[in-house]
Protein backbone atom coordinates (compact mmCIF):
# COMPACT_ATOMS: atom_id res chain seq x y z
CA UNK A 1 0.00 0.00 0.00
CA UNK A 2 1.05 3.28 -0.75
CA UNK A 3 2.74 6.30 2.29
CA UNK A 4 -0.30 7.54 3.86
CA UNK A 5 -0.87 10.91 2.38
CA UNK A 6 -0.23 13.94 5.06
CA UNK A 7 -3.10 14.70 7.21
CA UNK A 8 -4.97 11.08 6.82
CA UNK A 9 -7.02 10.34 9.98
CA UNK A 10 -5.44 7.15 11.68
CA UNK A 11 -7.21 3.88 11.31
CA UNK A 12 -9.62 3.97 14.10
CA UNK A 13 -9.67 0.69 16.07
CA UNK A 14 -13.07 -0.05 15.87
CA UNK A 15 -12.26 -0.40 11.95
CA UNK A 16 -10.82 -3.57 11.98
CA UNK A 17 -14.44 -4.51 14.32
CA UNK A 18 -16.73 -2.86 11.59
CA UNK A 19 -15.02 -4.69 8.77
CA UNK A 20 -13.58 -7.73 9.79
CA UNK A 21 -10.55 -9.36 8.90
CA UNK A 22 -11.83 -10.83 5.68
CA UNK A 23 -12.71 -7.12 3.96
CA UNK A 24 -10.24 -4.64 6.43
CA UNK A 25 -7.59 -4.12 3.77
CA UNK A 26 -10.11 -3.03 0.83
CA UNK A 27 -11.59 -0.39 3.09
CA UNK A 28 -8.41 0.47 4.03
CA UNK A 29 -7.34 0.48 0.17
CA UNK A 30 -10.47 2.27 -0.38
CA UNK A 31 -9.81 5.12 2.16
CA UNK A 32 -6.40 5.69 1.13
CA UNK A 33 -7.59 6.19 -2.70
CA UNK A 34 -10.52 8.27 -1.56
CA UNK A 35 -7.73 10.29 0.49
CA UNK A 36 -5.36 10.52 -2.46
CA UNK A 37 -7.83 11.27 -5.50
CA UNK A 38 -11.04 12.58 -3.69
CA UNK A 39 -10.48 16.16 -3.75
CA UNK A 40 -9.07 15.77 -7.54
CA UNK A 41 -12.56 13.60 -8.72
CA UNK A 42 -14.53 16.33 -6.55
CA UNK A 43 -15.25 14.05 -4.01
CA UNK A 44 -14.65 15.34 -0.89
CA UNK A 45 -13.46 18.57 0.31
CA UNK A 46 -9.77 19.52 1.14
CA UNK A 47 -10.74 19.04 5.07
CA UNK A 48 -12.02 15.85 5.35
CA UNK A 49 -8.45 14.37 5.76
CA UNK A 50 -8.52 14.07 8.81
CA UNK A 51 -11.91 12.81 9.61
CA UNK A 52 -12.02 10.79 6.57
CA UNK A 53 -12.57 7.41 8.52
CA UNK A 54 -14.62 8.87 11.41
CA UNK A 55 -16.99 11.28 9.17
CA UNK A 56 -17.24 8.90 5.83
CA UNK A 57 -15.74 5.71 5.88
CA UNK A 58 -17.06 4.05 9.36
CA UNK A 59 -20.17 6.22 8.96
CA UNK A 60 -21.28 4.24 6.51
CA UNK A 61 -19.68 1.21 7.85
CA UNK A 62 -21.94 0.75 10.51
CA UNK A 63 -25.11 0.49 8.51
CA UNK A 64 -24.07 -2.63 6.91
CA UNK A 65 -25.88 -5.41 9.37
CA UNK A 66 -28.89 -3.35 7.91
CA UNK A 67 -28.52 -4.58 4.77
CA UNK A 68 -29.84 -7.75 3.12
CA UNK A 69 -29.01 -10.38 1.00
CA UNK A 70 -30.30 -9.01 -2.65
CA UNK A 71 -29.98 -6.43 -4.09
CA UNK A 72 -29.43 -2.95 -2.98
CA UNK A 73 -29.53 0.62 -4.85
CA UNK A 74 -27.75 3.37 -3.48
CA UNK A 75 -28.82 6.65 -5.27
CA UNK A 76 -26.54 9.55 -6.04
CA UNK A 77 -23.56 7.29 -4.95
CA UNK A 78 -20.78 9.51 -5.66
CA UNK A 79 -17.60 8.62 -4.21
CA UNK A 80 -19.41 5.36 -3.22
CA UNK A 81 -20.31 6.67 0.23
CA UNK A 82 -22.29 4.01 1.71
CA UNK A 83 -22.14 1.51 -2.10
CA UNK A 84 -18.58 1.06 -1.84
CA UNK A 85 -18.37 0.86 1.74
CA UNK A 86 -21.02 -1.18 2.02
CA UNK A 87 -20.41 -3.48 -0.73
CA UNK A 88 -17.11 -4.13 0.84
CA UNK A 89 -18.44 -4.94 4.30
CA UNK A 90 -20.95 -7.20 3.06
CA UNK A 91 -19.69 -8.75 0.08
CA UNK A 92 -22.99 -11.24 0.07
CA UNK A 93 -25.19 -8.60 -0.60
CA UNK A 94 -25.23 -7.20 -4.32
CA UNK A 95 -25.09 -3.15 -4.63
CA UNK A 96 -26.15 -0.70 -7.62
CA UNK A 97 -24.80 2.36 -7.71
CA UNK A 98 -26.72 4.99 -9.33
CA UNK A 99 -25.13 8.29 -10.00
CA UNK A 100 -25.43 10.74 -12.95
CA UNK A 101 -22.46 12.51 -13.06
CA UNK A 102 -19.92 11.01 -15.94
CA UNK A 103 -16.73 11.15 -13.93
CA UNK A 104 -18.29 9.97 -10.48
CA UNK A 105 -19.23 6.81 -12.28
CA UNK A 106 -15.64 6.15 -13.80
CA UNK A 107 -14.16 6.50 -10.28
CA UNK A 108 -16.67 4.15 -8.97
CA UNK A 109 -15.91 1.43 -11.71
CA UNK A 110 -12.57 2.07 -11.19
CA UNK A 111 -12.99 1.21 -7.71
CA UNK A 112 -15.06 -1.72 -8.11
CA UNK A 113 -12.29 -3.23 -10.47
CA UNK A 114 -9.40 -2.64 -8.16
CA UNK A 115 -10.70 -3.46 -4.89
CA UNK A 116 -11.82 -6.77 -6.35
CA UNK A 117 -15.97 -6.15 -6.14
CA UNK A 118 -17.75 -8.53 -8.02
CA UNK A 119 -20.86 -7.65 -5.77
CA UNK A 120 -21.32 -4.35 -7.69
CA UNK A 121 -22.73 -3.14 -10.57
CA UNK A 122 -22.64 0.87 -11.70
CA UNK A 123 -25.27 2.97 -13.44
CA UNK A 124 -25.16 6.01 -14.93
CA UNK A 125 -28.40 8.10 -14.38
CA UNK A 126 -30.88 9.80 -12.38
CA UNK A 127 -32.71 7.24 -10.05
CA UNK A 128 -36.18 8.42 -11.97
CA UNK A 129 -34.00 7.45 -15.22
CA UNK A 130 -33.03 3.81 -13.96
CA UNK A 131 -35.69 1.16 -15.13
CA UNK A 132 -35.30 -0.48 -12.00
CA UNK A 133 -39.14 -0.43 -11.24
CA UNK A 134 -40.05 -2.42 -8.31
CA UNK A 135 -37.37 -4.55 -8.58
CA UNK A 136 -34.83 -3.62 -5.55
CA UNK A 137 -35.08 -5.59 -2.04
CA UNK A 138 -33.49 -2.29 -0.46
CA UNK A 139 -32.39 1.14 -1.38
CA UNK A 140 -30.19 3.74 0.33
CA UNK A 141 -28.92 7.55 -0.11
CA UNK A 142 -26.71 9.38 2.07
CA UNK A 143 -26.20 13.32 1.40
CA UNK A 144 -28.75 13.31 -1.42
CA UNK A 145 -31.91 15.18 -0.54
CA UNK A 146 -34.40 15.75 2.35
CA UNK A 147 -36.79 12.52 3.22
CA UNK A 148 -39.84 14.33 1.53
CA UNK A 149 -38.07 14.46 -2.07
CA UNK A 150 -36.47 11.20 -2.06
CA UNK A 151 -39.22 8.88 -1.13
CA UNK A 152 -40.37 9.99 -4.79
CA UNK A 153 -37.31 9.02 -5.99
CA UNK A 154 -36.82 5.95 -4.26
CA UNK A 155 -39.55 3.87 -2.98
CA UNK A 156 -40.72 3.45 -6.85
CA UNK A 157 -37.52 1.38 -7.36
CA UNK A 158 -38.50 -0.91 -4.27
CA UNK A 159 -40.50 -3.80 -4.40
CA UNK A 160 -43.45 -4.77 -2.28
CA UNK A 161 -42.32 -4.90 1.48
CA UNK A 162 -39.22 -4.06 0.24
CA UNK A 163 -37.34 -1.29 2.41
CA UNK A 164 -35.49 2.42 2.25
CA UNK A 165 -32.74 2.83 4.50
CA UNK A 166 -31.70 6.54 4.36
CA UNK A 167 -28.93 8.09 6.02
CA UNK A 168 -29.99 11.42 7.32
CA UNK A 169 -28.58 14.05 9.59
CA UNK A 170 -29.94 15.28 13.12
CA UNK A 171 -33.14 16.98 11.66
CA UNK A 172 -34.26 13.30 10.56
CA UNK A 173 -37.23 13.24 12.85
CA UNK A 174 -38.41 16.63 11.29
CA UNK A 175 -37.52 15.55 8.16
CA UNK A 176 -40.25 12.56 8.67
CA UNK A 177 -42.75 15.18 9.47
CA UNK A 178 -42.52 17.09 7.13
CA UNK A 179 -42.99 14.20 4.18
CA UNK A 180 -46.28 12.82 5.92
CA UNK A 181 -48.09 13.65 2.70
CA UNK A 182 -45.33 11.60 0.96
CA UNK A 183 -44.96 8.90 3.13
CA UNK A 184 -49.44 8.31 2.74
CA UNK A 185 -48.79 8.56 -1.04
CA UNK A 186 -46.03 6.21 -1.71
CA UNK A 187 -47.98 3.84 0.93
CA UNK A 188 -44.69 3.69 3.58
CA UNK A 189 -45.25 1.87 6.63
CA UNK A 190 -42.68 1.72 9.90
CA UNK A 191 -41.12 4.62 9.44
CA UNK A 192 -38.59 5.14 11.94
CA UNK A 193 -35.21 7.38 12.73
CA UNK A 194 -32.66 5.12 13.87
CA UNK A 195 -29.27 5.81 15.66
CA UNK A 196 -26.71 3.60 15.15
CA UNK A 197 -23.14 3.27 16.37
CA UNK A 198 -23.79 4.76 19.95
CA UNK A 199 -21.17 4.16 22.13
CA UNK A 200 -19.01 2.26 19.02
CA UNK A 201 -18.34 5.19 17.08
CA UNK A 202 -17.66 9.16 18.27
CA UNK A 203 -20.19 10.56 16.19
CA UNK A 204 -23.59 8.20 15.77
CA UNK A 205 -25.10 7.44 12.41
CA UNK A 206 -28.68 8.19 12.16
CA UNK A 207 -30.96 7.18 9.41
CA UNK A 208 -34.65 6.65 8.25
CA UNK A 209 -35.63 2.90 7.81
CA UNK A 210 -39.27 2.41 5.67
CA UNK A 211 -40.72 -0.42 4.44
CA UNK A 212 -42.82 0.14 1.21
CA UNK A 213 -46.41 -1.55 0.84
Amino acid sequence: MADLPEGLEPEPAVANELFGAATIGKARQFTLNLAVHGEEYGLIGPLELPRLWSRHILNCAIVAPLMRPGRVGDIGSGAGLPGLVLAIARPDVDFVLIEPMERRTKWLEDQAAELELPNVTVMRGRAEDVGFTGGLDQITARAVSAFSKLIPMCAPLVRPDGELVLMKGASAAKEVEAAARQIKRFKLVDVEVRDLGVGVLDDITRVITATVE
